[in-house]
């Protein structure tokens, strides 16, 4: 057995064991990790930043110790004192590794960096934004005034505005002396809006030009997405999104409870990261859109409930068990400076919206808040797709959610050749069912991989893997030219056969791209990964149509920045969702993102949530005893026992026997 340290890097999960001695740059090459690198390793870029992780990472069977690189050197001593290194990078072709080791690859050390394809949708949406600038006349100041300016611009308020009783913020009040002698007695303020009260966030001398602005954000388990809104009209001036850094501390929710639990200091260490990470994003947003950080006045944050006890500081170690204890659902409104952001006005306001319960969070209830289905004719299966999935069905009568732990297969995660959505990574899959050939399309490039000027246009990233919507895709596909058996076997006897079928040691693999920068194969393993995480998904499904009593539902919303990218055929063929017609299953998007966003623009919508929450009836998948028996028959491709009539009906597939496809089927997929 060597004695090679082991090697793991994050977010992409490769791994591998290098020579005691060897540069994290070297290591990544060698493994084929995305890592960037201008100056040829010298230590003058600094475009190879690295963040070693240390403590235990149960999860990838590591314990890190923190000397597992070499100490720094030199050239990174250099580096830090004339330009500054963040506290707890490296940098990658200076450290060596000497134990074993998880690395963390920022996104702004990959050399192709993630598109986080969580864009704002366009919607309506009845604008009554919590704050509002309001110019006030203060008159000046009397010898017999009991009160101070304070008390004048209260009083003028309520003259004027018809506001009474509003209170000031600690950085109103530190402003508002000078902004009154600037503006000569007249000011703008930012006046918010809680329940029946009102608070003064902010003043600017005179009359301030421009809209105010908030922030909606997602905290997803895997990225952080959020728009930049004006509070004037709600248009969207800057949307973006990022990795969620505590991925290195665990790329599923139960990883990161568990280095909670494990390693001392583990939950504020991941609290840290995603404060920061909230920042960053802030400033980015910002910067994008040429917008002052002190015009961002307010900001509304949805995340699941493990991402919401780490973001403000709470310990999520309850939720790692029955009965997975909240430690509270209801909405939360407090100061930004209470979660040490920077980036925005030193009084701006954030809320939480509420979570529904367990690990049912406030993303799911922004959800709601996005699609309505309470107010629903039509039974609708809400499905917004990720690590850990949230699951709504519902209608006018009653509205049901659970979640269901999916883990990271669907979004490129624990493939063999997987990655996250980037340029170069395979996003859409066509196999010829009388060939077993396969053409495909990658991020960044409009043609299919058969078309003239392929190879031209992508040869500046190359095909550089597959990822969650390809990997989906990919796996469909292989199931309807029967190059895949009912169990998700390849190679079986039910297979046909196919030069692209090739043994990997006891099973097999399929071949999906082949060139000098190595191969892309679809692995068994990587067949049973999606077949996990389906299988997962739809038992969840399937939980809810028990409890609601109910063998169909009328309609599917796949919502989520992963969701918005499945074609609705191959998630039926592959089994994720319920048999329904592929015409009835749509997108919704980053669905959580747009009830943020309407929390934020609609002060209503968002107090009314809070009560809508409440008709919610919450099921545990964790320790419901059908789960596990509707998992195991949703192993199976698309299911062992539940009928596909409506999928068989559209993709002219007689009981969904996929082990061939009719001449017209083929057509019909190769003109899609």
């Amino acid at each position: 057995m060597t004695n090679d340290p082991l090697v793991v890097f994050m977010p992409s999960g490769r791994r591998g064991r290098v020579p005691q001695g060897t540069t994290v740059l070297a290591a990544a090459r060698s493994l084929g990790v995305d890592l960037d690198s201008v100056c040829g390793g010298r230590g003058i870029c600094s475009k190879c930043q690295i963040a070693p992780g240390h403590g235990a990472f149960p999860k990838l069977g590591l314990d890190v110790d923190e000397d597992a690189l070499s100490p720094w050197n030199k050239v990174e001593e250099r580096y830090d004192t004339k330009r500054g290194l963040p506290a707890g990078r490296r940098l990658g072709c200076q450290a060596q590794i000497v134990r074993d080791v998880v690395i963390d690859v920022p996104p702004e050390s990959q050399l192709h960096r993630q598109v986080v394809r969580k864009q704002a949708d366009s919607r309506t949406i009845l604008m009554d934004p919590a704050t509002r600038p309001l110019l006030v006349q203060v008159p000046e100041p009397e010898m017999n005034d009991r009160g101070g300016d304070a008390e004048r611009l209260k009083r003028a308020l309520a003259e004027q505005w018809q506001v009474e009783g509003a209170t000031l913020s600690l950085v109103a009040l530190r402003r508002l002396q000078a902004a009154l002698q600037a503006g000569r007695g007249e000011v703008t303020l930012a006046l918010h809006r809680e329940g029946d009260g009102h608070r003064i966030l902010d003043v600017w001398p005179g009359f301030r030009e421009g809209p105010l602005y908030g922030l909606a954000v997602d905290v997803g388990s895997t990225t952080v997405a959020a728009h930049l809104c004006a509070l004037d009209d709600g248009r969207v001036v800057a949307s973006a999104g990022i990795m969620n850094p505590q991925i290195r501390f665990g790329e599923d929710l139960m990883s990161r409870v568990s280095y909670a639990m494990m390693n001392p200091g583990g939950a504020e260490a991941m609290t840290t990261a995603i404060r920061e990470a909230l920042d960053r994003l802030a400033a980015e947003l910002e910067a994008e859109a040429g917008v002052p950080s002190d015009a961002v006045v307010e900001a509304v944050i949805v995340c699941n409930p493990v991402m919401h006890h780490l973001l403000l500081g709470l310990d999520p170690t309850p939720l790692g068990q029955a009965p997975f204890a909240l430690a509270t659902a209801e909405a939360l409104s407090f100061p930004a400076g209470d979660l040490e952001l920077r980036e925005v006005n030193a009084g701006a306001r954030l809320h939480v919206l509420p979570c529904i319960a367990g690990h049912v969070g406030a993303d799911a209830a922004a959800v709601v808040l996005a699609e309505e289905p309470q107010k629903s004719e039509d039974l609708v299966l809400l499905v917004d797709v990720g690590t850990n999935a949230e699951i709504v069905l519902g209608n006018r009568s009653r509205v049901l959610a659970c979640s269901s732990p999916t883990g990271p297969a669907f979004e490129g995660a624990q493939i063999s050749s997987g990655q996250r959505a980037a340029p170069g990574a395979i996003e859409r899959v066509r196999i010829d069912p009388a060939t077993g050939e396969p053409r495909f399309q990658v991020i960044g490039c409009p043609l299919w991989s058969d078309a003239p000027g392929f190879a031209e246009s992508v040869a500046k990233t190359g095909v550089t893997g597959i990822c969650g919507s390809g990997i989906i895709e990919a796996v469909a596909e292989m199931r309807m030219a029967g190059l895949l058996d009912r169990s998700g076997m390849i190679g079986s006897a039910e297979q046909t056969g196919s030069a692209r079928c090739r043994a990997e040691g006891r099973t097999h693999g399929y071949l999906l791209h082949e060139s000098d920068r190595g191969r892309i194969m679809i692995t068994q393993g990587d067949i049973r990964s999606i077949q996990l995480a389906k299988a997962a998904l739809y038992a969840g499904a399937r939980l809810l149509m028990d409890e609601m009593g109910v063998e169909r539902v009328d309609r599917v919303v796949l919502a989520g920045a992963f969701g918005a990218h499945i074609s609705p055929l191959h998630a039926l063929v592959l089994g994720m969702i319920p048999d329904c017609p592929p015409e009835r299953v749509s997108s919704a998007g980053n669905a959580a993102g747009t009830g943020a966003r309407i929390a934020l623009c609609n002060r209503a919508a968002r107090e009314g949530l809070t009560e809508t929450v409440r008709r919610i009836t919450k099921v545990e998948t964790a320790i419901e005893p059908r789960f596990q028996e509707h998992f195991v028959a949703a192993s199976a491709i698309p299911h062992a026992t539940d009928p596909f009539p409506m999928l068989a009906a559209v993709a002219d597939l007689p009981n969904v026997a996929f082990g061939a496809t009719s001449t017209r089927t083929a057509q019909r997929r190769r003109r899609s």
